[in-house]
């Protein structure tokens, strides 16, 4: 088995671009590629379309499913939005309710039922989700070599990577206040406070805690250019190539590497329609290359068929370069 780490090959592969420029063929042909040569690999959707199941024509879930069996193997998960949302709702709830006094339970799950369709739970609960996923899987204890992650599409994408650093601040400001209130409880304690305050001052720095160093393991991880980077998928069309730059410019201000551009589904130089089509993809490449300097740029060429099983993700796999 070659293992994590030959040839400079990143622990975390981040496949994203425009929607229906083919990111998720993309991510399972990397996928499969890693995986006869001989690595572990996880592969992981975040997108709430969620195709894999189709590529792969196996039926995926939240919890890993092994897809192709070869030199190494994947195994793949499609990260499931209200499943996610329900399970990260039922663990604030229980928390709450060990800190918080009978009188306020009844309270605390109304606020978490609105809570539900609130704008910014899904991609918090994402995240949690991802964040585990991730950091798990790119544990030097881990049983994968190799983590692919096909992205929604971008502007979910970016709301996405932006929040490990948010939430790790906000949550470093919580600890913080909680520091200045177990300073004060202390001073109550000194005055005959029981220990039920005690306890759940230690539970919620706790759960404040965990969170906060899976987030950071996560921003750590996507930072870090010899660990994680990004492959930008699009097409040689004007608007999936106006987000790419748009899309790199905002990756870059994040610190995150992108490493990779893949220009998808190549018109061939053949007949007058498509050689004439192919001239005008030229020249949306040459604004891109020119965007993006220093980024390697594969061309993919228009493929027959399906991109679904093996067999053609095995053929999309052999023009994606070393």
């Amino acid at each position: 088995m070659s293992g994590r780490g030959d040839r400079g090959d990143p622990q975390l592969l981040l496949v994203s671009g425009k929607g229906g420029v083919g990111k998720t063929s993309v991510s399972c042909a990397v996928a499969l590629k890693q995986a006869r040569a001989g690595r572990r690999v996880l592969l992981v959707s975040t997108d709430p379309a969620h195709n894999l199941g189709h590529a792969w024509g196996a039926p995926l879930g939240d919890e890993p499913r092994r897809v192709l069996h070869d030199a190494g193997h994947v195994d793949a998960v499609e990260i499931d939005p209200a499943l996610t949302v329900q399970r990260h709702l039922r663990a604030v709830g229980e928390t709450l309710r060990r800190m918080l006094p009978e009188r306020m339970h009844a309270p605390a799950q109304q606020h978490l039922d609105l809570a539900r369709e609130a704008p910014g739970t899904h991609e918090s609960a994402v995240l949690e989700r991802l964040a585990e996923l991730v950091v798990g899987a790119c544990h030097p204890s881990s049983a994968y070599d190799v983590v692919v992650v096909d992205t929604a599409p971008t502007g979910h994408t970016l709301r996405l990577m932006a929040l490990p650093e948010r939430l790790t601040s906000w949550t470093e400001a919580l600890l913080a206040n909680r520091d200045r209130s177990e300073r004060f409880g202390a001073a109550l304690r000194g005055l005959g406070a029981g220990e039920e305050h005690v306890d759940r001052d230690a539970e919620l720095r706790r759960v404040l805690l965990r969170r906060r160093d899976r987030f950071a393991a996560l921003r750590d991880l996507l930072v870090d250019p010899a660990r994680a980077g990004f492959w930008l998928v699009t097409t040689a069309e004007r608007l999936p190539v106006a987000e790419t730059q748009a899309l790199h410019t905002q990756l870059r201000a994040l610190g995150i590497p992108v490493r990779r551009l893949l220009v998808n589904r190549r018109s061939p130089a053949d007949g007058a329609v498509l050689t004439a089509r192919r001239a005008v993809e030229e020249q949306h490449l040459a604004v891109l290359r020119e965007a993006v300097p220093g980024v390697p740029l594969t061309e993919v060429p228009l493929l027959p068929g399906d991109l679904t099983g093996e067999t053609a993700l095995a053929a999309l796999a052999e023009h994606l370069g070393g």
